[in-house]
């Protein structure tokens, strides 16, 4: 009988991907208290100022000073899908838009011919603890796309479709960033960004996030492309089992998406991030916030970069924060 695991990593710092995604970064930071500042009211005593990535006392500050996050950066190439569980983000890029987004909400930001953009954590609540936990997902883009205008686009919590299912053992939930498991439902996710490789339909992107309760069952329907490639990290729970093998430690699997595979639930409830989508298939060169198909578009990216600035940073300084309300906002 064929498996339908056709290879597991165990999840280390970033997570490995595969073709068309890049990388996947888990953040998880209890941060404390905020103060007047909006960083942390707690003593900074151990935490690196400039580049702290340890995790003392449970959090990080980052590339941030004051307020936790990442200040202004640049990016040519590709795409971040930024999926915020907890805390609230706050945007600031070169091209003078802004925004602040919670838990729930995804970012998906095209980086395209260039893109300089702050990722600030700003600790709103002063009176108790301000948990912080998203993923950060990078997604190539083919090289017809990789100089396009950059753009980002917000997906709104309540705009994407979460499907419930019950096997009479358990509870499966799957929140629908890209794609949907099943194609006679009326629900979809919002658009992806116009150019993006998510975008073409051949690409058969889907990005989903699963729950499962204890002891439930649910079962992955085929993907629609015979060229498509799947992956399901699985980064919480005792034990998962996929096509009837077991895997009992947080991995990265990718699976045979050609027909229907069932998971089965351990003990624990467990979380899985599945990423879905047809290879791009191209060379991929990368150097830092630069990703490009040949170390020549590399080196006339940092090029561009020092006489550019990939546009106009218009804000009071390189780490902004949107003051201290909690209301969701995108400012263009």
């Amino acid at each position: 009988m064929t498996s339908s695991i056709l290879k597991i990593d165990p999840l280390g710092g970033a997570w490995e991907t595969i073709d068309p995604f890049l990388v996947c970064v888990h953040h998880i930071d209890g941060y404390p208290q905020g103060n007047a500042q909006w960083g942390p009211d707690a003593s900074l005593a151990g935490h690196t100022l400039g580049r702290d990535l340890v995790g003392s006392d449970g959090w990080r500050m980052y590339f941030g000073r004051t307020v936790p996050g990442f200040p202004a950066h640049p990016h040519r190439g590709f795409e971040t899908i930024t999926i915020l569980r907890h805390g609230v983000v706050d945007h600031s890029d070169s091209m003078g838009a802004s925004a602040r987004f919670g838990a729930g909400d995804v970012q998906w930001l095209t980086a395209g011919r260039g893109i300089v953009h702050a990722e600030m954590f700003p600790l709103l609540n002063r009176d108790g603890p301000n948990p912080l936990e998203l993923f950060q997902i990078w997604l190539n883009l083919p090289a017809r796309s990789k100089m396009v205008e950059p753009n980002f686009k917000m997906f709104w919590a309540e705009e994407m479709p979460v499907y419930r299912t019950s096997d009479g053992a358990g509870c499966t939930e799957v929140l629908c960033i890209v794609g949907k498991p099943c194609e006679a439902d009326s629900r979809a996710p919002p658009a992806p960004p116009p150019d993006s490789w998510a975008a073409d339909p051949s690409a058969d992107v889907a990005l989903w996030s699963i729950t499962l309760s204890p002891g439930a069952k649910w079962t992955l329907p085929p993907a629609s492309g015979r060229a498509t490639r799947r992956q399901l990290i699985f980064f919480k729970g005792a034990v998962l089992t996929i096509g009837g093998q077991a895997v009992r430690q947080p991995s990265a699997i990718e699976v045979r998406c050609t027909g229907p595979v069932e998971l089965a639930n351990g003990p624990e409830p467990s979380e899985i991030l599945m990423l879905q989508g047809r290879p791009i298939a191209e060379p991929v060169v990368k150097d830092g916030p630069f990703v490009m198909n040949s170390a020549d578009e590399i080196r006339q990216a940092f090029t561009d970069y020092r006489q550019t600035q990939f546009g106009d940073w218009a804000w009071p300084s390189h780490a902004p924060v949107h003051g201290p309300g909690r209301q969701r906002f995108v400012s263009r």
